[in-house]
Formats: structure tokens, C-alpha cells, sequence
């Protein structure tokens, strides 16, 4: 399973709906994640939570043995084709920046793609939930 900051950022900041991806999450055989997933969700939550959201963040990835993965030069040319298809005002998806990683890593590994919101339901990647 692949993780998109959106879950990610729904689990440490204890939002309402957390528990659903922490359900899912538990039942993964595998969990993996973009260097550059991992970079955006570092910056959200400790933007809204300071060091201590960090460090939630830290523990939540160690908990579930997450791998963070290399952006390579393959994942960059999904990530374009994923925003070339999807990307904000060019799709209703509108995937941003972080979205391409998450979607071109989930892309590249034949993965389900956890995520919340509509955005990625309106591509072609495989959802989790």
C-alpha cells in the first residue's frame, strides 16, 4: 500500500476520520511511501503542529515499518504523465506538486493508493479504501 500525505496528515493530526486509515493501514501487508510524500506531510504537520507533530509522524512511520522510497528517474516521468493527465487546471483531480509522487509511486508499484478526499478517486490509480 501506498501512503498519500492526506491520510497521513488525517492520522497525526488525529482528525475525525483517522481511525478508518488506521484500520486500513493495519491489514497491509506492505507500506510505502515517496522520499517526496514524506517531505510534504514533514512539512504539514509540523507547520500546524510544531516539533511534536514531527515526532508523531517519526513514530507512526516506524510503527508501520514504512519504507520511504527514492524519487528515481522512472517515478519522475510518471509523476509527469500523472500531472500532465491530472494535474490541478488541467484535470478535475487536480493533483498538486506532492499528489504526482503519491500517484506515480502507487502507479509504478501496482499499488493501492490510501488516500483521503475525491482527487485520486478521479484518476486511474488503484484506491485502498
Amino acid at each position: 500500500m501506498i501512503l498519500d500525505t492526506s491520510a497521513i496528515v488525517a492520522i497525526v493530526s488525529r482528525e475525525p476520520d483517522a481511525a478508518r486509515f488506521e484500520h486500513e493501514l493495519a491489514g497491509a501487508e506492505t507500506v510505502q511511501l515517496s522520499a517526496a510524500t514524506l517531505l510534504e506531510a514533514t512539512m504539514v504537520v509540523e507547520g500546524r503542529g510544531g516539533p511534536r507533530a514531527e515526532a508523531r509522524l517519526a513514530r507512526l512511520l516506524g510503527d508501520l515499518a514504512a519504507e520511504v522510497c527514492p524519487v528515481t528517474q522512472q517515478t519522475v516521468r510518471i509523476a509527469q504523465a500523472g500531472w500532465r493527465r491530472f494535474g490541478k487546471g488541467r484535470h478535475k483531480a487536480g493533483l498538486n506538486f506532492g499528489d504526482c509522487f503519491a500517484y506515480a509511486l502507487a502507479i509504478e508499484r501496482d499499488e493501492p493508493l490510501l488516500f483521503k478526499g475525491d482527487d485520486f478517486a478521479q484518476t486511474d490509480v488503484k484506491r485502498a479504501l
